[in-house]
């Protein structure tokens, strides 16, 4: 911007965990009165209270992000069970709400152990569909296939063996992975001698080692997806969060702040500020993400005198003793602020406003106030 002051943005820690927790529980439960806590032993400069209160809420917002992960494996393997058609029982999800840190893990011990049997359980059932397919596979069938009468059957032992190997295929591997291991294994309905059905299961071994590192290849990939939606959504909570802040704080210093003046919505983080004494000037800030904010002050119309030039000056030190008081007030919120660049009153001759001022109703503005985060 041509003239104005530019800052760089530092939320306060206790802002970034309640914000994520406020997301995982949907604005519910009472992670954000543990984040004011800590903010208001920040405004009180109470260290070791601010210290105590932001530990209360990275202990939390920690059992949050595990209750998360454990429903998200509870999901991936009931969708499993669907596929397989299994009759395996899973734990329901825990829906965070007013538990403790305590209580949230404590579920997430108590839930562990039944996860892994169910997929324990899951695997075996997978096991045992594709081992009877391989050991009651018509013998026409197999005359057909192989232009030969079936050899006879290898037995107890190759079967257990079989279905024991089996079980370490993991239950949600992709079908074509589980089609290569079914492949190798009805290979054991050919064979004649021992040493041919051990190299059978060899090659069973081999294709399930594959299938595993894939599927595990796979979660990776999805774990990846995971945290890139959970660090998209936590930069907007975050911009957001910075964007209502400094409209309240302004709209309490009597400013109305309007729709940014490029796209006519304050979702790209544009906004107008004006007062009621300010027919010919308005401030255009842009808030950039949630790291960096600019503002400017702008005319109207163009100066055409001396004295209009004087205004713009008296009009500027009123903006930078508004801004500065902002920023106190934006760091009792937990968002600090770094000046990085400031042009002083009257240095710049202001430059004029390319699009004419709007006029918002402030009762969308109490409006926005009261939605904002806390």
């Amino acid at each position: 911007m041509s003239s104005g002051v530019e800052a760089d943005i530092v939320l306060d820690a206790a802002v970034v965990l309640t914000l994520g927790m406020n997301r995982v529980l949907g604005r519910g439960g009472d992670a954000a009165g543990r984040g004011a806590q800590a903010l208001a032993a920040l405004a009180a400069g109470r260290a070791e209270a601010r210290e105590a209160a932001l530990a209360e809420v990275r202990t939390h917002e920690r059992a949050l992000r595990e209750v998360v992960e454990r429903n998200a494996r509870i999901a991936a393997l009931a969708e499993t069970r669907a596929k397989l058609g299994a009759d395996v029982a899973l734990p329901p999800p825990l829906r965070p709400a007013d538990e403790s840190a305590q209580e949230l893990t404590a579920w997430c011990a108590a839930t562990d152990p039944l996860l892994a049997e169910a997929e324990r359980r899951l695997s075996e059932h997978l096991a045992a569909q594709v081992t009877a397919q391989v050991f009651t596979a018509p013998a026409e069938g197999l005359r057909a296939d192989t232009g030969r009468t079936p050899p006879p059957r290898r037995g107890d032992d190759t079967q257990r063996t079989l279905e024991r190997i089996m079980a370490r295929l993991l239950p949600d591997a992709g079908e074509d992975e589980r089609r290569a291991v079914a492949e190798a294994a009805r290979l054991l309905a050919a064979v004649g001698t021992a040493e041919e059905a051990e190299g059978v299961l060899h090659e069973v071994r081999l294709r399930i080692r594959e299938a595993n590192r894939r599927t595990e290849d796979a979660r990776e990939r999805a774990r990846r997806r995971a945290a890139e939606r959970e660090a998209a959504e936590q930069a907007e909570a975050e911009r957001r969060y910075v964007l209502d802040s400094i409209t309240a704080a302004f709209e309490d210093m009597g400013y109305e702040v309007q729709p940014g003046f490029e796209t006519l919505t304050a979702g790209d983080g544009s906004v107008v500020l004006t007062k009621g004494a300010w027919p010919d000037h308005s401030v255009r800030m842009r808030v950039d993400g949630a790291a960096r904010v600019e503002a400017a002050m702008v005319r109207e119309r163009p100066a055409e005198s001396e004295d209009d030039r004087r205004v713009d000056v008296e009009r500027e030190r009123e903006w930078c003793a508004a801004f500065e008081a902002a920023r106190a007030r934006l760091a009792d919120g937990g968002i600090r602020s770094e000046v990085s660049w400031r042009l002083d009153p009257g240095v710049r001759e202001l430059p004029v406003s390319a699009a004419p001022r709007q006029t918002g109703a402030r009762s969308g503005q109490r409006e926005r106030r009261r939605e904002r985060p806390t």
